[in-house]
């Protein structure tokens, strides 16, 4: 079976679609206008939580981003994204792979509501939160003084978890804070053809009046 995913233009589940392209997996895409549970009341039938991403495999059904990432690298066997337990890298992977959702992402979604969907209700609270991710964001400044990808010397899945953060930054008008070296990967991650790939999909699929979150 082909597998589905259900996404919104610029949602985490960018990192799923984004992370299908790098592997050249054949999938069917369906775009939703943002937030799908007041806009797209039909999609509390496959998902009750109203969130994206999620994905539909044969009988698998997912909702986390990052764990799909990690899942669609690991689905076939060894491939480009992933890390074998084997390699020295693959604690480091790991680690990278939930950071970009756990700790860069959680800070910038409460920016989001209370500048975005919610704007003068916690404006003090959203510019707390932005100064947390751009605390937080000090762990990929140190990594990418040195390197070009985060882990195993290669670009793998945590690219593309901490990519997505640093997109949903730009969203958000905080990536102007970024360090030169963060700066310049970020740039080095916009290249990739799965990349604009996976922007151009979206676009593609997009119903008419479809927003990214943070317009």
């Amino acid at each position: 079976m082909t597998i589905r995913l259900y996404h919104c233009v610029d949602a985490r589940s960018f990192r799923p679609l984004w992370a299908l392209e790098e592997l050249g997996l054949d999938y069917e895409l369906v775009v939703m206008p943002f937030p799908p549970r007041y806009r797209a009341k039909e999609f509390m039938a496959i998902n009750p939580l109203g969130t994206v991403p999620a994905l539909e495999d044969g009988q698998t059904f997912m909702t986390e981003s990052a764990a799909i990432v990690q899942y669609l690298a690991t689905r076939d066997g060894p491939n480009s994204l992933g890390v074998e337990p084997g390699e020295a890298a693959y604690g480091a992977w790991l680690n990278w792979l939930h950071f970009g959702e756990a700790t860069l992402t959680f800070p910038q979604t409460l920016v989001l509501r209370y500048r975005t969907f919610e704007p003068g209700r916690a404006e003090a609270a959203a510019d707390d939160y932005a100064k947390w991710f751009l605390a937080r964001l000090r762990a990929v400044d140190r990594a990418m003084e040195t390197e070009e990808f985060l882990c195993a010397g290669r670009f793998t899945a945590a690219d593309i978890s901490v990519g997505y953060a640093l997109l949903l930054a730009e969203q958000l008008s905080l990536s102007a804070e970024f360090k030169p070296q963060t700066a310049a990967y970020w740039a080095r991650l916009q290249t990739r053809p799965a990349f604009q790939a996976a922007k151009a999909a979206q676009v593609r699929h997009a119903p008419a009046g479809s927003e990214t979150m943070a317009t």
